[in-house]
């Protein structure tokens, strides 16, 4: 068996990293956009009906203090109204019909994740391939049972710190950002079974390998860098790449990316931090959709 090339697999993991990282911050702008667009409109809603209010309340006040006039008068002044163009509003031009631009349904967004994830997944995969990089290393070795139990396990208890996580910040006034999440949420029992199935099943094998796998085991391993170390470096990382949910959302994905980077370590394995990733998303995404929120 040829000798581990750490330095390239290496290198096209922070290369991944780097990509994933550009990607979120896009994203993050992508979800800015709409709510400014929300906020001018409601703004210009309120200017619109103060407007109206006041323009109402001069016309009653004129039409009140108007005096009268004789017949000869209003049959002139009605003559005058009739003629287009000549009334005392000016009309509005006409405002051409826009062609709304194609919308991006839950289900194309979904299937969008699920290959750039994929693809991002494949990538490191093949480059551990390619490098030789041994499997356990990467906590791959020979997942049991046991592991999935413990991963099952680690899963619903870190949904219930999630959820705390999130009323927390909501509490304290920190901006948690879901929007990305209600935008991938399905509308059809289809995109469901392709939520549940394949991309949160996805994201999970992906983030785990990059994060924990990838960051954590194999650097460990190749250049003997302190696991706990590490695993500051890979929660700031998947921090980070998590922007697009706020501040409040860094904080507290952090916080659920530092656990499992520590049970990683611990436990030496991969299955059981995935199962636990799948584990959050999955019932995060059932629980709001089931409350309405």
């Amino acid at each position: 068996m040829p000798a581990p090339n750490w330095n390239a697999f290496t290198a096209v993991v922070l290369l991944v990293l780097a990509v994933l990282i550009a990607l979120a911050r896009a994203s993050q702008a992508m979800l800015a956009g709409p709510r400014e667009e929300n906020e001018v409109e409601r703004s210009e809603d309120d200017g619109t009906a103060r407007l109206d209010n006041v323009t109402a309340e001069s016309e009653a006040v004129a039409h009140t203090a108007e005096p009268e006039t004789t017949r000869a008068g209003e049959s002139e002044t009605a003559g005058h109204a009739t003629k287009p163009g000549v009334s005392g509003h000016t009309a509005e031009p006409a405002t051409p019909a826009v062609e709304p631009a194609e919308e991006l349904t839950p289900g194309k967004l979904l299937l969008n994740v699920a290959l750039s994830q994929g693809l991002f997944g494949a990538v490191l995969v093949g480059a551990a391939v390619l490098a030789a990089i041994p499997p356990a290393a990467l906590g791959a070795a020979s997942p049991t049972l046991l592991e999935f139990g413990a991963g099952v396990a680690l899963g619903g208890a870190l949904f219930a710190a999630n959820e705390l996580g999130q009323r927390g910040a909501d509490a304290l006034g920190i901006d948690y950002e879901d929007g990305l999440r209600e935008m991938l949420t399905p509308d059809s029992p289809g995109g469901w079974l392709l939520l549940l199935g394949v991309v949160l099943p996805v994201i999970a094998g992906f983030e785990e390998f990059l994060f924990r796998a990838a960051l954590v085991g194999a650097l460990t391993a190749g250049y003997g860098v302190s696991p706990w170390l590490l695993v500051v470096g890979s929660t700031v990382a998947f921090a980070v790449g998590h922007g697009a949910q706020g501040t409040g959302g860094i904080l507290v994905t952090g916080a659920l990316g530092g656990v499992l980077a520590a049970a990683f370590v611990l436990s030496g394995s991969l299955l059981v931090v995935v199962v636990a990733h799948y584990l959050v998303n999955a019932l995060e995404f059932v629980v709001h959709a089931g409350r309405g929120t």
